[in-house]
């Protein structure tokens, strides 16, 4: 669930770059009548991609995003929307990897059973 190594490093350079596709996306297509808070919410989302906080909630989240601004865009860069849809999908189903903060929240704990012993009396 959160691989390291090479496999880690793409899933970093993949979130910041679904981050910034968001953010594109969001400011290009409500660029005329983008309320303050909804540039502070992309910006929220994108903060926590970056970091690997809640990946696959943030994950979704800019996935219904983007597919409302895919419905109610009227045409506007649909292939390249479609796209950022997609990756941010992947996102969501392949995880934050090892060098993120969902990692050291939730990552990996050693349990460590005792063996049971049987007392001879």
């Amino acid at each position: 669930m959160f691989p390291a190594g090479t496999a880690g490093a793409a899933l970093v350079v993949f979130r910041i770059s679904v981050a910034a596709t968001l953010v594109v996306n969001g400011t290009t297509h409500w660029a005329l009548m983008t309320p303050s808070w909804t540039s502070v919410g992309l910006a929220i989302l994108a903060v926590y991609l970056c970091l690997g906080l809640f990946t696959p909630y943030c994950s979704a989240a800019a996935c219904f995003i983007q597919v409302h601004l895919l419905v109610v865009g009227g045409g506007i860069d649909d292939f390249r929307l479609a796209i950022s849809i997609l990756n941010t999908v992947v996102l969501a189903l392949l995880g934050p990897g090892a060098y993120s903060g969902d990692a050291r929240i939730f990552g990996r704990k050693r349990l460590t059973i005792p063996s049971r012993r049987k007392s001879r009396l």
